[in-house]
């Protein structure tokens, strides 16, 4: 009689092979996740501008001149007279920073940076951020958003 030819199962060789291929499979499946990740955070610094840039215009429509001052977490707003809020909560550039911005001498480089222009009166600011990698028609690395568009 032979045992041998009752016997059922897979090999050592198939085992090892399908789980190879689970392997390159899952690998290739966290790239792709990190890869769709990094995209999604810059397309939230992307949006968080544009809201930011929009809250800006309604208060200089309002005011006449830009806010001396904008923080992350902070209301864009005035706190005396109607104190009309036109934005609350400034939004925080979403972590991990994705790649890094050259010439950026700041220990963070995935900041929203608010800065008034143009002296006493107000008339401009600029907003700096950093992409990681092309969103739109926004270049990867460091960007500028002005009243005038983003540069």
């Amino acid at each position: 009689m032979n045992k041998n030819k009752n016997k059922k199962g897979f090999t050592l060789i198939e085992l090892l092979v399908v789980i190879a291929i689970i392997g390159l499979l899952s690998t290739l499946a966290i790239v792709a996740l990190n890869s769709a990740r990094q995209k999604s955070r810059d397309a939230k610094r992307v949006a968080d501008i544009k809201q930011i840039q929009t809250a800006l215009e309604i208060y200089y429509n309002d005011n006449f001149e830009y806010p001396a001052n904008v923080e992350s977490g902070s209301s864009i707003g005035t706190t005396t007279g109607a104190g009309v809020i036109y934005m609350t909560g400034v939004p925080t550039a979403p972590t991990p920073a994705d790649g890094t911005c050259e010439g950026d001498t700041g220990s963070n480089n995935n900041a929203y940076t608010y800065v008034q222009e143009d002296g006493p009166t107000g008339s401009s600011y600029s907003l700096s951020y950093c992409l990681g990698a092309e969103t739109g028609n926004v270049p990867a690395g460091p960007q500028t958003a002005t009243p005038g568009g983003v540069y």
